[in-house]
């Protein structure tokens, strides 16, 4: 199994190999006019406060208000009066965790979700009012285990430990296999083979990208590559 640094690696010399030395050439180039420029051209004032409070009020204007996001959810706890019990569930990237929060009334629930935007809440058939928060990154249990690798069936997946072991936690699109071994370096399909460790939202992003060339052309036009 192959940890993140070591593709990354990888990665970095692949693309120099394929860098032409002109486009070196030019960065540095770019990089002489771009001294040259910021030492001729005065410093930008900085944003009024007053202006910041502006947009930030633009931003809240066109925020859907509660009830137009979760209808039925606002007018059952407005009609309810019994507090209900409520659990947090916060929804990861890969993985996720849930948490009892206690028994809250309608009010104090509806005064949660007006508080944090972000989150839904549903009604489990139970009578519980699960809150949901979707969180940009890996549960801190996939970050100690989430590994990148191929199914039996060929499709990029994400797995609980080393793909040999078959624990699939999320699939996401389906390789051409073939077209992917004769384009890529061997040491590169065998690092997918035998899994890639991955511990935060860039590097998964990055390996999910890096194969994405590689997806069957149906899985192209449906799959969202990054999150």
């Amino acid at each position: 199994m192959m940890g993140f640094s070591l593709w990354k690696q990888l990665k970095k010399r692949l693309r120099m190999r394929k860098r032409p030395t002109w486009h070196l050439a030019s960065i540095g180039g770019l990089a002489v006019l771009a001294g040259v420029l910021a030492a001729a051209l005065p410093a930008q004032a900085a944003p009024r406060y007053e202006a910041e409070v502006r947009v930030a009020a633009d931003r809240a204007a066109i925020q859907p208000k509660l009830e137009e996001k979760q209808p039925s959810v606002i007018e059952a706890l407005r009609k309810n009066k019994q507090p209900l019990p409520v659990s947090m569930r916060r929804i990861y990237l890969c993985g996720e965790e849930s948490q009892a929060v206690g028994l809250r009334t309608s009010s104090q629930i509806i005064g949660m979700l007006r508080s944090n935007p972000g989150w839904t809440a549903v009604m489990d058939p139970g009578g519980t009012v699960v809150i949901e928060e979707r969180i940009d990154d890996l549960s801190p249990a996939c970050k100690e285990s989430a590994v990148f690798g191929i199914s039996k069936d060929d499709y990029l997946s994400l797995f609980e430990g080393p793909p040999s072991r078959n624990q699939v936690l999320r699939t996401f699109y389906q390789l051409d296999v073939r077209f992917m071994e004769s384009s890529l370096p061997e040491e590169q399909v065998r690092a997918l083979h035998e899994g890639i460790r991955v511990t935060d939202r860039e590097e998964f992003n990055s390996v999910l990208s890096s194969f994405s060339d590689y997806a069957l052309p149906e899985n192209r036009e449906i799959q969202d590559l990054t999150y």
